[in-house]
């Protein structure tokens, strides 16, 4: 009963205030301030103002929202490890055969370069018949590092 007083008294205080601004021909943000100030009274007639003033005060509710905080803290912290690990265990695994990939079987060292302590690698075998179309994607290169004087 309390409740609804007191948003009854802040409706019509806000639209006295609707009133007096309207008073000064600023009509616009009167008739905002009309709007904000029939939002409690609307509450109250709807029965809204009686299920939130009774949740606030049942401990069953409260422990519902620790239930609800403790589900969106474990999704974000999932969603965190997910990014920052490398996604998931599928994932992981295909990277890690991937990588095992990358040395081929009769190489004496990693085909994607050489990392720390590692030997370096051996030059290729030359080959019968050069690759004509790689030739010219690095030309084209060559021209366009050339036109921007790099």
């Amino acid at each position: 009963m309390l409740v609804e007083t007191i948003c009854s008294a802040v409706s019509a205080a806000g639209l006295g205030i609707a009133a007096i601004t309207a008073y000064r021909k600023r009509f616009l943000t009167a008739t905002r301030l009309a709007a904000y100030s029939l939002v409690p009274v609307g509450l109250v007639m709807t029965g809204a103002v009686g299920w939130i003033s009774g949740m606030v005060f049942k401990p069953v509710v409260w422990a519902g929202f620790g239930v609800l905080a403790l589900a969106w803290l474990l999704f974000m912290t999932t969603r965190a490890v997910e990014r920052r690990g490398g996604g998931t265990r599928k994932e992981r695994k295909a990277a890690r055969a991937a990588q095992r990939e990358a040395v081929a079987p009769a190489a004496s060292a990693p085909s994607l370069g050489a990392g720390a302590g590692a030997a370096p690698a051996a030059a290729p075998a030359p080959s019968a018949k050069p690759k004509k179309a790689a030739d010219e994607d690095f030309s084209d290169i060559e021209a366009i590092l050339k036109k921007h004087g790099i």
